[in-house]
């Protein structure tokens, strides 16, 4: 992967206003007075093997947007590839909220599980209407960077384990991958354990200096938020399939790898999602100039919930 430098990132938000025009948007959840949308993007050839990515958006969970800039170029390059592309609104559940810690970690828990709901939600909504949207109930998966990937790896953990709003769905529905860029399992239980099915192929993307997300784990007792390095410890240990780029020295920028990592997500969706390949792929990214990071790239916890 090249550097993530932010004039490297702004290259992909060309043609984003042109590009809106081809999307169409859904109400897919109300809570009270909080209407949730999706925009659903899909290219112009739709077959078997076209694969429908629900996208999550970051920012903290105090922020961001579904159809960003940012967003919306990352989009055009994924339809351009042939995917299809559900971006959900999801409720921000940490909005307010100060001194957050793994000491004081009830509001994190509340707001991941509020967005991972909203997220099962969001794919009820497509299941419902999968023949209006042409999507393959088979092959939807999940996309996520920072927030929205802590809430990706939740919503799968959430159907492995059964619970949440996890029975909204089909009983022998699964998520044909994951792809988590900078995030982790946030779980009260100790381990991460995947009790009723395996977990689905995921991708990881994650700085090892991340302060923000943990690349590796924050535990006390039995609460714990777990990370890349974590997480791949569970899905060596029992043979799980995963793809995982680790980012060294880098911290939470590696959350916008999105745009600059589209041919690794080509290939994990056809050796993974397609091919159902079971292989373990890992490796480590050096050399990366840390002169290049963006400022938020050594964010941590107090810079946000003050």
């Amino acid at each position: 992967m090249k550097k993530l430098t932010v004039a490297l990132l702004l290259l992909f938000l060309a043609a984003t206003q042109a590009f809106a025009q081809d999307m169409k948007t859904f109400q897919y959840a109300q809570h009270d007075t909080l209407q949730l949308y999706l925009d659903f993007y899909t290219p112009e050839k739709v077959d078997d093997n076209t694969i429908c990515v629900v996208y999550v958006f970051g920012g903290g969970f105090i922020g961001g947007h579904r159809d960003g800039e940012f967003e919306k170029g990352y989009f055009k390059q994924l339809v351009d590839e042939g995917f299809q592309v559900a971006a959900i609104d999801y409720r921000l559940g940490l909005v307010g909220v100060k001194n957050l810690s793994i000491f004081n970690s009830d509001p994190l828990k509340d707001a991941i599980n509020m967005a991972a709901e909203d997220a099962i939600s969001a794919i009820a909504f497509l299941l419902e209407n999968s023949q209006e949207l042409k999507v393959n109930k088979d092959k939807i998966m999940m996309v996520g960077s920072s927030a929205g990937a802590i809430t990706s790896l939740q919503v799968d953990y959430a159907l492995c384990n059964g619970f949440l709003n996890y029975n909204i769905l089909p009983d022998d529905f699964r998520l044909a991958g994951v792809v988590s860029y900078a995030g982790a399992i946030f779980s009260k239980e100790g381990k991460v354990k995947y009790r009723n099915h395996e977990p689905a192929p995921t991708m990881f993307y994650h700085g090892t200096a991340d302060k923000l997300v943990p690349y590796k784990k924050l535990k006390f007792f039995k609460t714990g938020f777990f990370g890349t390095d974590a997480l791949v410890d569970r899905f060596e240990k029992y043979d799980y399939p995963y793809f995982a780029r680790r980012c060294e020295g880098y911290g939470h920028s590696v959350a916008a790898a999105g745009p600059v990592t589209v041919d690794d997500l080509v290939w994990f969706c056809r050796h993974y999602v397609l091919n159902k390949e079971r292989i373990q792929v890992d490796g480590m990214y050096q050399n990366l100039d840390p002169q290049t990071m963006p400022a938020y790239d050594m964010y941590k916890p107090s810079d946000l919930y003050k």
